[in-house]
């Protein structure tokens, strides 16, 4: 059997384990949740995004206690210098109108980046049952996971991106951030269908298969991308920014701002 059809490494399985117990952490909200408050960009945050993100930098730091984290929640106006080497990017609610509009697609996030480059993703929609890894070198997986549970309830199934079919172009969207560019990019690729999804389950549709391409023409954080990009990038796709410059992380100086992109199958 190859080393990449066994699943995720020992390491990435318990960053798995991490996410699960965020996302049942979320859960318990999910039919109740009301936003607590805006943050400076005027995005809602919640009771939910606060108590997950608790759950994953208590079990991160026990985890690998000499693993920087950067979160978004602790990380609303006072951010952290850029970390040296390797660090975790944390995103506890991707998708957090979502969330509040009780729609499933919102996701648990975390990713480890190194040398400015997400290698490890981890991608979890708690209200789907579905969690995503990505691992360089190793390659990305699926598996269903119950929230509440400890550990998958079925194997995990490697994921793949497939080559576009120029007469059949699938492309994902924003649910709820579209603009004249990408109205103007999808139109040059003459897309045959397109598909509405919040969060970074974008990346992870792409990653197993399911589209084409995902274009940003708006700035993003980068907790909200490096999962995703870790993911999709194991599946054999690609995210850069949109003139073919790799995206770099751990970006301080920028605010931790992500740079408009295009994310694309193989």
């Amino acid at each position: 059997m190859s080393e990449q059809s066994t699943g995720p490494s020992p390491f990435v399985a318990a960053i798995a384990a991490i996410a699960a117990e965020a996302g049942a952490t979320a859960m318990r909200h999910f039919s109740t949740a009301r936003a607590k408050a805006a943050k400076q960009d005027g995005s809602p945050v919640s009771l939910a995004d606060e108590e997950a993100e608790a759950v994953i930098i208590a079990r991160l730091k026990a985890l690998d206690p000499a693993l920087p984290i950067i979160a978004e929640e602790s990380s609303v106006g006072r951010l952290a210098p850029a970390p040296r080497g390797r660090f975790a990017l944390v995103d506890p609610v991707d998708g957090t109108r979502e969330f509040l509009a009780r729609r499933p697609e919102f996701t648990v996030n975390i990713a480890v980046v190194e040398e400015a480059t997400p290698l490890i993703g981890c991608v979890y929609a708690p209200a789907l049952d579905t969690l995503y890894v990505g691992e360089a070198g190793r390659g990305a997986f699926r598996t269903a996971w119950v929230p509440g549970q400890a550990r998958p309830s079925e194997p995990w199934r490697p994921i793949h991106a497939r080559r576009a079919d120029p007469e059949r172009l699938v492309a994902l969207v924003s649910r709820s951030d579209i603009n004249a560019e990408t109205e103007a990019y999808l139109q040059s690729l003459q897309v045959k269908e397109r598909r509405s999804i919040g969060s970074s389950l974008k990346f992870c549709l792409l990653a197993e298969g399911q589209g084409d391409y995902y274009p940003r023409f708006q700035r993003v954080m980068e907790w909200d991308i490096a999962a995703g990009h870790a993911v999709l990038a194991a599946a054999g796709g690609r995210v850069a920014c949109v003139d073919e410059r790799p995206i770099r992380y751990g970006q301080a100086a920028e605010g931790y701002r992500a740079p408009m992109f295009i994310a694309r199958g193989a």
